[in-house]
C-alpha cells in the first residue's frame, strides 16, 4: 500500500493563526441564511464544488447535512454523475451546472449556463446560487490548503 506521507504534515490552523480572516469566513457564510435559497440546493452545491475541489473535509461535512435534510443516498452518490441520472430536477442540474462551471472558473461560465440559470431560477436566485459557490470555493481552498481531515466515523 503507497501512503501519502503528504497528508501526515502539519498545516496551520486558519482559525488560530488569523482569527480575524477566520471570522470574517464565517460572516461570509452567514450571509447564506440570510437568502431564500432552498436548504437542500445549499447542500448540492456544496457537495458538487467540494468534489470538483477534492475537498474532503467539506465533502463528509456536507454529505452528512444534505442527509440530516432528507437527501437520498443515491443521489449523493450519483451527483458526482448528475448529467447522467434521471434523479435532479431542472431547477436543480442548473445550479448544479452553474456550481460545476464557476469552480472550473478558468474554463469559463458559458452563456448557455448562464442564461438557463437566469431562465429557470430567476435573475435573483442565480445572484444567490453564485454567492454561495463562492463561499463554499472559499472553504475548499482553506480545508485542501491546510489539509483539513474529517473524521472517521
Amino acid at each position: 500500500m503507497i501512503q501519502n506521507t503528504a497528508l501526515k504534515m502539519e498545516r496551520i490552523k486558519i482559525n488560530q493563526v488569523e482569527p480575524e480572516a477566520y471570522k470574517a469566513m464565517i460572516a461570509f457564510d452567514k450571509y447564506l441564511g440570510t437568502t431564500g435559497l432552498n436548504p437542500l440546493h445549499k447542500e448540492l452545491i456544496k457537495i458538487r464544488s467540494s468534489q470538483l475541489n477534492g475537498c474532503a473535509y467539506c465533502i463528509d461535512m456536507h454529505t452528512r447535512d444534505a442527509r440530516s435534510l432528507g437527501e437520498t443516498e443515491q443521489r449523493i452518490y450519483a451527483l458526482s454523475a448528475w448529467r447522467d441520472t434521471p434523479f435532479f430536477s431542472v431547477e436543480e442540474r442548473a445550479i448544479l451546472a452553474l456550481t460545476e462551471e464557476v469552480t472550473l472558473i478558468t474554463q469559463k461560465v458559458s452563456d448557455e449556463t448562464y442564461a438557463e440559470a437566469v431562465r429557470v431560477l430567476g435573475e435573483k436566485y442565480v445572484a444567490q446560487v453564485i454567492m454561495a459557490i463562492i463561499i463554499i470555493n472559499s472553504w475548499n481552498r482553506i480545508g485542501v490548503a491546510t489539509h483539513l481531515m474529517p473524521a472517521l466515523r
